[in-house]
């Protein structure tokens, strides 16, 4: 038996989706009234969960050979500092101390690359760069850094446990949607009036969902492993885009100075209304930080081999007319 926390989560469903095809039997563990569109049609046992509730992760993890702990709150929007903590700290240790009381057979930890610390441009940021929430920026970084923190600490008391930092998600089964997502839709629908200097290293989630794979067979217990693609910039990701719809990328290109003040002042605006900015700060503090990521530890131990960005991008878009989402 398998188990899977944020299963209708974007890596969530494409992994619960890759371990049906495996032919493993997925409990998957979902908030009381959340939306399971993500996982319609799928043959799974759905249990409801908190990570913020013990007993209720004693009974989901019940049997399990392997956990994949992947719900969390991610968010790049400011304001969100209790629910960051209860979830994505409380709720960590919470998954980890559930997993060793029920003997559960490994734990693999979905992270984020915005727990490591970042080092100065130019120096690529690995496995050896390590969680530290004092010397990360944001609110949802230093969460999941000392998340990250708490799993460490139980597996040094026993957990078979295995990390994982994924870089920025893209691709298919993006129900919610993500970040890069919503970015794309609003593009399609002539939302985004300019292009922003700067760009992240992108992932594609199925080769993400097949790492989590590749790391509960072949991770060594207590490491990290971090799961990334490539670097592209927000223009490029706008052209590949385009390409697909026919639809031009804007011509005006705001640089990293004028986006980072208007994000602040959107960013500002957001905490007076309560609605979402187009772009906050960190969403822009992300496209202009190190994305100089290296994933050869995951390609050397774990056999992850991620897929072009470009035809991640596409199929993104195909995903999102399929579903009459653009």
């Amino acid at each position: 038996m398998v188990v899977v926390t944020g299963a209708p989560g974007h890596v969530g469903n494409n992994l619960v989706r890759l371990l049906l095809q495996r032919g493993e039997k997925v409990r998957a563990m979902v908030l009381r009234g959340e939306d399971l569109t993500p996982l319609k049609g799928l043959d799974v046992e759905i249990i409801e969960g908190d990570v913020r509730e013990p007993e209720s992760l004693d009974k989901a993890f019940r049997g399990a050979d392997v956990v994949f702990h992947l719900a969390s709150v991610i968010s790049l929007l400011p304001g969100r500092t209790e629910l960051l903590e209860q979830v994505n700290v409380k709720g960590a240790r919470n998954v980890a101390e559930a997993c060793l009381r029920s003997g559960v057979g490994r734990l693999v930890y979905t992270s984020s690359i915005h727990a490591l610390v970042e080092p100065p441009h130019g120096v690529g940021i690995d496995e050896d760069s390590g969680c530290d929430p004092l010397r990360v920026s944001m609110e949802y970084s230093k969460t999941k850094a000392r998340g990250t923190l708490e799993v460490l600490d139980v597996i040094r008391r026993g957990l078979d446990g295995v990390i994982i930092y994924p870089s920025g998600v893209i691709g298919p089964n993006d129900f919610k949607p993500s970040e890069v997502g919503q970015m794309i839709i609003d593009f399609i629908r002539g939302r985004l009036p300019c292009t922003i200097d700067g760009g992240y290293n992108f992932v594609d989630v199925r080769d993400v969902a097949n790492g989590h794979m590749l790391a509960a067979e072949k991770g060594r217990t207590g490491e990290g492993y971090i799961l990334a693609g490539e670097w592209i910039s927000v223009t490029d990701v706008l052209r590949e885009v385009a390409a697909v719809v026919g639809r031009p990328v804007p011509k005006l290109k705001l640089s990293a100075g004028a986006a980072s003040t208007i994000a602040k002042a959107l960013t500002s605006l957001s905490r007076m209304t309560g609605k979402k900015p187009l772009v906050s700060s960190d969403m822009i503090d992300a496209l202009l930080s190190n994305s100089l990521v290296s994933s050869t530890k995951a390609l050397a131990e774990l056999g992850f081999s991620p897929r072009p960005i470009r035809q991640s991008i596409r199929d993104t878009v195909s995903w999102f007319q399929e579903q009459g989402m653009i």
